[in-house]
């Protein structure tokens, strides 16, 4: 069985790591991206299952990010999760409006990432 692929968007290095340790023991395929430019480029080459989009980055923001991806035929199925540390409901209407599927707050809790993301793949 061909393993499920996260693509993790964060100019932080410190969520890109704290993801990678709790996710590479469970069997998925993870892919970083440290900026909006290379997320897009990097959606596009290893077309994950879900990708993990912090909002606040170099490049392009994730709101222009997951725009683009919702926009195009070969990248909408990807399931947008935004990962950031603006919680206001303004910030989550504009993720919305732009095609994210959720919006999760930093801090976040790694049990609730897990959860989350055994549902979306039903596992």
């Amino acid at each position: 069985m061909e393993k499920k692929k996260i693509l993790i968007a964060d100019d932080n290095e410190n969520i890109r790591d704290a993801l990678t340790y709790l996710l590479e023991d469970e069997g998925y395929a993870l892919s970083m991206a440290k900026d909006g430019s290379d997320a897009l480029k990097k959606a596009r080459e290893f077309l994950p299952n879900i990708l993990f989009l912090d909002i606040m980055m170099p490049e392009m923001n994730g709101y222009e990010v997951c725009r683009v991806i919702k926009n195009d035929p070969q990248l909408k199925k990807i399931y947008v999760i935004m990962l950031t540390a603006k919680g206001q409901v303004a910030e989550q209407e504009r993720g919305k409006e732009v095609g994210a599927d959720e919006y999760i707050v930093k801090p976040f809790s790694p049990m609730e990432i897990l959860s989350k993301i055994k549902n979306i793949l039903d596992v």
